[in-house]
């Protein structure tokens, strides 16, 4: 199972960038206004992202949500004595309320999906956003290192999604489509870029 290697070909590609990206995408969200915010992290794998998050925010509500059960087993076993939820489940359809999150992320995932599930996904991972909250997708540049693209380019092959090589290669439609507000920020090491999607709905405040 790709459960059982996937920290490892993580730490292959990222090699010591890996803590430098999560650190970078947690200190992306800056939720407003939220001291405890809560956290959802759509196909969560081996939990790295959620557990990073629930690091900087310990009394927040952290969710970490895949169908992998392999892949949850895992990060049940990284998570010690964090306060964090893992929920087994198909993406495309989050069991959440409408405007249940402060913080959705996806990270290194959205590929893997097929295109009409990719955007069911988006779709619903607006749909549970608050209308202050922000969605971060972490995505993969393609890599340069020939071993590690070969091995990339395997792997989405084995995922069966016909267009995640244009996917990964492509600009913002994908998600312009679904989100009014998208903007595009690259990570450190230039391996990974973050698509920041907000909703841009008018936040009610007290007495409006």
């Amino acid at each position: 199972m790709f459960s059982n290697i996937y920290d490892a070909f993580v730490k292959l590609h990222a090699r010591r960038d890996a803590r430098d990206t999560r650190r970078f995408l947690v200190g992306a969200a800056d939720p407003e206004c939220e001291n405890n915010p809560t956290i959802l992290d759509v196909c969560c794998g081996t939990g790295a992202v959620i557990l990073a998050f629930a690091d900087r925010y310990g009394d927040g509500l952290s969710v970490g949500y895949d169908f992998s059960r392999g892949m949850l087993r895992r990060a049940r076993s990284h998570a010690g004595i964090r306060q964090v939820i893992f929920i087994e489940g198909d993406a495309a359809t989050l069991p959440f309320k409408d405007r249940s999150f402060d913080i959705v992320t996806c990270s290194h995932a959205l590929y893997e999906l097929k295109g009409p599930a990719r955007e069911e996904a988006l779709q619903e991972m607006k749909r549970v956003l608050r209308p202050s909250g922000v969605v971060l997708l972490m995505e993969h540049e393609v890599p340069t290192h020939p071993l590690i693209r070969l091995l990339f380019y395997l792997r989405i092959l084995s995922m069966g999604a016909a267009d995640a090589k244009e996917f990964v290669r492509g600009g913002l439609a994908p998600f312009t489509r679904i989100f009014p507000d998208v903007s595009l920020a690259h990570s450190p090491s230039g391996k990974s870029k973050l698509i920041l999607c907000r909703k841009g709905e008018k936040v009610q405040t007290k007495g409006s």
